[in-house]
């Protein structure tokens, strides 16, 4: 199979706090585990137009985090509304379900209001609404993570541990972006693409012998079958066939294509143990194993749960 990877996954099936919850690490004081960032500064907010007045984004990918409103004094008839946002970006924002607090008064602006994010983005911030009068108030966010050489540590084994399960599933555990390569078109009517769980085929295009790009168009050239956990295709519409022109010598075509779970939490769980399994091995024997050498079927239990998930077709 010739494959690239075009756009990695953005997330991995485990969050460094699940993976530190698991190994039950716990090398600092509570101090030195936590660190307070200042969203939106303490003070006087002027009356918005809508939900304007944003904090600082705060970087909480792997980490606990949770996020406090702070009033302390509304003006008379002042209301605020604050909201979470999240980005992967700080780009595409979108609100954080159930990231909305309770809407802050004259009744009750001396009352610290806090959530817990448990969202899977990389970025946080607060949106805040101020109504009728200016009010008196802040947004902090406060993050627990581990020490960061263990941290980065506990990061690459997570990477290496989704990729191990990657190959030995022949899937693509979370959303990529794949460039998938074949050297002739299939004497039938359609052709199977790699690694399960298909969202989307960005594109299809075949190079000629000068090298001129052709792409074809979507539901009119070519159908998709994405097929749910299973592999999905390329399909010939009833009546059409594939091009006849000569192809480029080496690679001609190319089909992009986006595969994979969307969020972690869909992950099957026997997927989601085995990745932890690996992990916590990784941890424990990292000064006599590299995790380039780990072979899974030293452990039976992640054997047979990876096993009944592996995608039966070479590609």
């Amino acid at each position: 199979m010739i494959a690239q990877l075009y756009a990695p996954p953005t997330i991995e099936p485990i969050t460094l706090a699940e993976l530190e919850a698991h190994l039950r690490i716990d090398t600092m004081t509570l101090a030195e585990a936590l660190t307070p960032y200042t969203c939106t500064a303490a003070g006087s907010h002027i009356v918005t137009t809508g939900y304007t007045l944003y904090g600082t984004w705060v970087d909480v990918l792997g980490k606990e985090a949770i996020v406090y409103l702070r009033p302390v004094n509304n003006g008379a008839g002042g209301t605020v509304d604050c909201k979470i946002q999240e980005s992967d970006d700080q780009v595409t924002v979108a609100d954080w379900t159930g990231g909305a607090f309770t809407q802050v008064t004259e009744a009750n602006d001396t009352t610290i209001q806090e959530k817990a994010y448990t969202g899977t983005k990389q970025y946080i911030r607060t949106a805040s609404k101020i109504l009728v009068a200016a009010c008196e108030f802040g947004t902090d966010v406060m993050v627990k993570g581990a020490d960061a050489v263990v941290s980065d540590e506990l990061t690459a084994i997570i990477q290496a541990a989704r990729e191990h399960v990657e190959d030995n599933t022949r899937r693509a555990l979370l959303t990529q972006t794949w460039d998938y390569f074949l050297q002739e078109w299939p004497e039938g009517d359609r052709f199977r693409l790699p690694f399960g769980n298909l969202q989307s085929v960005t594109s299809v295009s075949w190079f000629d012998t000068d090298g001129t790009e052709t792409t074809l168009t979507a539901g009119t050239d070519y159908l998709v079958e994405t097929n749910g956990e299973d592999c999905g295709f390329i399909v010939l519409p009833y009546g059409e066939s594939w091009p006849t022109d000569t192809l480029y010598p080496s690679n001609p075509i190319k089909v992009r294509f986006i595969c994979g779970w969307t969020a972690a939490a869909d992950i099957p769980k026997k997927i989601r143990a085995a990745h932890l399994m690996i992990c916590a091995d990784l941890w424990q024997n990292r000064e006599a194993q590299t995790q380039t050498v780990y072979l899974y079927k030293e452990n039976p239990t992640v054997a047979r749960f990876l096993g009944s998930v592996r995608i039966p077709w070479e590609f």
